[in-house]
């Protein structure tokens, strides 16, 4: 099947149950066994089906095998957030003294929560150079477990050497991750470019409406001879789980990754999706090319806008031929498109306030990807737990402004930008 009709159609037969044409919800808590031997053979793997939603659901499972194909990925699942995808993601291969090499241009949340949160859980993490990677090689040690990156930053709107990043990645088996929440599987399949893992918040773009909270990690096939070929880095895969009555994750003829965070983190911590936000980003999933590709195109009709007024010193938007991730964006990206997730400069914080507090048709909000056009200041709220020093580096400052722009016509967009702006 291709994109469109995957989105649509995969993981539901609507000739079961009631006929349906749309995907139930079943929003229950547990499910009924058979008998007893039913019972045991679905905890001992030996057969597969639902057994508590909080690992397993039907209606979320809809969503994960729908989300797995559109990334070109072997499984995917889901999590109550995109916070708890990110961090279920590392902490499968990363424990207390391990270390993991993170972006420096990520989202404000991702950046607290590698830096700081891990900290308290003993795990280390170091900064490499995104735009080319110079530095990534000479941070990796027996100890690095991950390697952690956006395909397209937020706020900066940076797009990493992906290329570069799996290369150097793969020569010391190390995995990588990349959070492909602004791009989303309709622009950008890391996987299709060497990535081992994708992670998203699923309340942007996918959701696209403000409405839901979720998150997902996706997994490339082929893990499991990953695992078996860095045995030594990544041995939870290879050897013996004691929690699990000594379950080899590699013996089993499923993808790994994914499986390994359904019987431990998800069972232990329980980050779990609701089926009801499931059965809401089914139908808005529907629908994600047609979005996006409409959030690009007015995402570049509102930056070539703001790159001619007079009171914008700078904009960064990967769509505009002169943007220094242009080339990049033309490589990585369908046709191209580069979402619509626009930051311009002014020339104060006092005028950067004023645009946000002058704007009537824009929400001031700190959510991104909804249909609705929003506005807001990163440095005092996305990003505002960060230092001075992470700030910069990060290219994140007092008179950034970033806007996510959404489906309504671009003329009144741009009236309502003027207005602000020429106050």
């Amino acid at each position: 099947m291709e994109r469109e009709t995957i989105a649509i159609h995969l993981g539901y037969n609507k000739k079961q149950g009631n006929g349906e044409m749309s995907v139930p919800i079943s929003q229950t808590t547990a499910y009924a066994f058979r008998d007893s031997e039913h019972a045991a053979n679905l905890f001992a793997l030996k057969e597969l089906g639902p057994i508590y939603t909080r690992l397993t659901n039907p209606t979320t499972d809809v969503l994960e095998q729908r989300y797995a194909a559109l990334e070109g990925g072997a499984a995917a699942i889901c999590t109550s957030s995109g916070q708890a995808a990110s961090f279920y993601a590392v902490a499968n291969v990363a424990e207390a003294g391990d270390n993991i090499l993170i972006s420096d241009k990520l989202y404000g949340g991702s950046v607290t929560l590698l830096t700081y949160t891990l900290k308290r859980f003993g795990i280390k993490t170091k900064v490499f150079k995104s735009d080319d990677a110079s530095n990534l090689e000479e941070l990796i040690d027996d100890k690095t477990k991950a390697i952690y990156f956006e395909s397209l930053s937020n706020p900066q709107i940076a797009i990493p050497a992906v290329e570069k990043i799996v290369e150097v990645a793969k020569k010391h088996g190390v995995i990588t991750i990349c959070d492909n929440t602004v791009a989303t599987a309709a622009l950008f399949n890391p996987i299709k470019w060497g990535v081992d893992v994708v992670v998203h918040s699923t309340s942007k773009y996918t959701n696209g409406q403000g409405t839901a909270i979720g998150g997902i990690v996706v997994e490339r096939d082929g893990l499991a001879e990953f695992f078996k070929a860095n045995s030594k880095r990544y041995y939870h895969f290879t050897t013996p789980d004691e929690s699990y009555h000594g379950l080899v994750y590699t013996d089993v003829p499923l993808p790994n990754f994914c499986l390994r965070i359904r019987l431990s983190l998800l069972r232990d911590i329980g980050a779990t999706q609701s089926p009801l936000n499931s059965w809401l980003l089914i139908q808005t999933l529907e629908t994600l090319g047609l979005r996006v590709d409409k959030h690009s195109d007015n995402a570049l009709v509102i930056a070539k806008f703001l790159e001619s007024h007079p009171k914008v010193k700078s904009v960064s938007y990967p769509g505009l031929k002169n943007d220094k991730y242009y080339d990049k964006a033309q490589k990585y990206f369908k046709d191209g498109k580069s979402s619509g997730l626009i930051s311009f400069e002014v020339s104060t914080f006092e005028e950067a306030k004023k645009i946000i507090d002058s704007v009537k048709l824009f929400s001031v909000v700190v959510n991104i990807g909804d249909s609705k056009s929003l506005i807001t200041h990163p440095a005092s709220t996305t990003h505002s737990q960060l230092s001075e020093e992470e700030l910069a580096k990060a290219g994140v400052n007092p008179v950034t402004v970033r806007l996510s722009i959404g489906l309504e016509n671009t003329a009144d967009l741009i009236a309502d930008l003027t207005q602000a702006l020429d106050k």
